[in-house]
């Protein structure tokens, strides 16, 4: 629909509108680049977008016909910055500008910014400008600020998607922490989901990392309390929680939530002796996880039958998280993955209890990359020939199985869980997780989405697929105890 300048149009936008089409219609950029289309016989089109775009950024840039002055005041400072603008194309862009620039009385518009946005302010009118924007770690959440107070919607989601897709990448302090902040103050949930996912699954590289002591308290608590953390060992987690609270000393409810969030059943006695003597922060706190203690070194005296008939082994104490140490799993590299089937055998340790962890069981594990059911195989037809199977159909499949049964395992369930590993920012990441039970032997969408047969797959490091295999073993009550 065309909208005549007669109708109830401020004067301003009539201006406007008319010098917009008279620069972009007149000016002509010599040897810009012609991009043609062609949609149909005889209809070809004629894309000189790009010379568009650099001519809106000359318009910003040299301030030709601008009606409106942005005066940026930065709060507690004396700090302004003036830029020249074009009231047409801010009011496209955002309404909120759009009604800043009808109620204003003079050719100034005075706005006010905290120090991060007004230093990304410019970059930020610039997209308005020529839809693309060049980003930083740092300046994603003002822009994102800036974005959401103006409603530039597109820009919004865009830095959004640029976050989530963008934990890995190396920064000095790390960046996945404050972007969860962020997200929690601001309501975002997918943002807030996919960092706290990312810190569980490479919390030992975090935990190595100057961003593990910048983590909140309700962070930190919420992160302990997870059984789908991956790192070496619960005593790592352990020795880098007494290194957070030796850093950020905080109040005594907090630190003593936090050991309690500690599964000491899942570090090995003698290291457990040790700490009782030799951590500063256990001797402190020992009254406050005395019981957890007690209960742990009962867990490891004591097979897990005799155990479970009196306590109850569903707690969170005596339950795993994915540790990649050996006793718990074993790491997969299998190179050209495409090419044929795989198979491997390792060992674990029956269970983490002192009483088990002497004994091993040994697993096979299988991987097919073009995995077909029954229903989809080559059959045959009357006369003998065999119809022709589309390999191309097939999924990845990987199946865990124990070599061999053993009395041993009453009263034990082992969960599988097969981590996948992937490059994102040149880091090698986890990059999926998939987990399946005793009484199922393979994942059912196990790379469901992955495509493995493009070197260039997100699933891929150096055409190669990295796995890591972890079996936790899981305890059940058998009997209740006669009182």
């Amino acid at each position: 629909m065309v909208r005549s300048c007669e109708q109830e149009t401020p004067g301003w936008v009539c201006v406007g509108t008319l010098l917009f089409f008279m620069y972009f219609h007149s000016v002509t950029v010599s040897g810009a680049p012609l991009k043609q289309e062609t949609l149909d016989i005889g209809v070809t089109v004629l894309n000189h977008s790009m010379s568009l775009v650099h001519r809106m950024e000359n318009l910003l840039a040299m301030g030709n016909s601008s009606d409106v002055s942005l005066r940026v005041h930065t709060i507690n400072t004396d700090e302004v910055k003036v830029i020249q603008a074009h009231s047409l194309v801010l009011s496209l862009q955002s309404d909120v500008f759009e009604e800043l620039l009808l109620s204003r009385n003079n050719s100034a518009l005075v706005l006010t910014e905290t120090p991060d946005c007004a230093a990304a302010f410019d970059k930020f009118i610039r997209y308005l400008y020529c839809g693309d924007i060049s980003v930083r770690l740092d300046q994603v959440i003002p822009l994102h600020k800036l974005a959401s107070r103006y409603h530039v919607w597109g820009l919004q989601q865009g830095l959004t998607q640029y976050m989530t897709q963008h934990l890995s990448s190396d920064s000095p302090a790390g960046h996945v922490v404050s972007w969860y902040s962020y997200a929690l103050q601001i309501g975002d949930a997918t943002l807030r989901d996919s960092c706290l996912q990312y810190l569980s699954w490479n919390l030992s590289s975090v935990l190595q990392s100057g961003e593990w002591d910048s983590i909140g308290e309700d962070l930190l608590l919420s992160l302990l309390q997870r059984s789908d953390l991956i790192l070496q060992s619960e005593l790592e987690l352990y020795e880098a929680l007494e290194g957070w609270i030796n850093k950020n000393q905080p109040v005594t409810q907090t630190v003593e939530s936090a050991l309690r969030a500690v599964r000491y059943g899942m570090i090995p006695p003698q290291h457990l002796f040790r700490l009782q003597k030799q951590s500063v922060l256990m001797v402190k706190y020992y009254e406050s996880i005395r019981d957890l203690l007690y209960l742990a070194f009962q867990f490891h005296s004591a097979s897990p039958i005799q155990l479970a008939k009196y306590f109850d082994v569903n707690c969170s104490i005596f339950t795993p998280r994915n540790y990649l140490s050996t006793s718990w799993g074993s790491p997969w590299i299998i190179n050209n993955p495409t090419r044929d089937d795989r198979s491997f055998s390792f060992q674990t340790q029956l269970g983490p209890s002192g009483h088990d962890s002497s004994k091993r069981v040994t697993w096979n594990a299988l991987f097919s990359p073009r995995w077909l059911p029954l229903s989809a195989r080559s059959t045959y037809t009357e006369l003998g020939a065999m119809q022709p199977t589309r390999t191309e159909a097939g999924r990845p499949r990987i199946i865990v199985t124990p070599a061999t049964s053993s009395p041993d395992f009453a009263g034990v369930s082992f969960q599988k869980t097969v981590i996948v590993m992937a490059k994102q920012q040149g880091k090698v990441v986890v990059r999926h997780v998939y987990n399946f039970h005793q009484s199922t032997e393979e994942a059912g969408d196990f790379l469901v989405d992955a495509d493995l047969q493009r070197r260039a797959s997100e699933y891929l490091v150096d055409s190669s697929l990295y796995l890591h295999v972890v079996i936790k073993p899981l305890y059940h009550t058998l009997l209740v105890a006669r009182k």
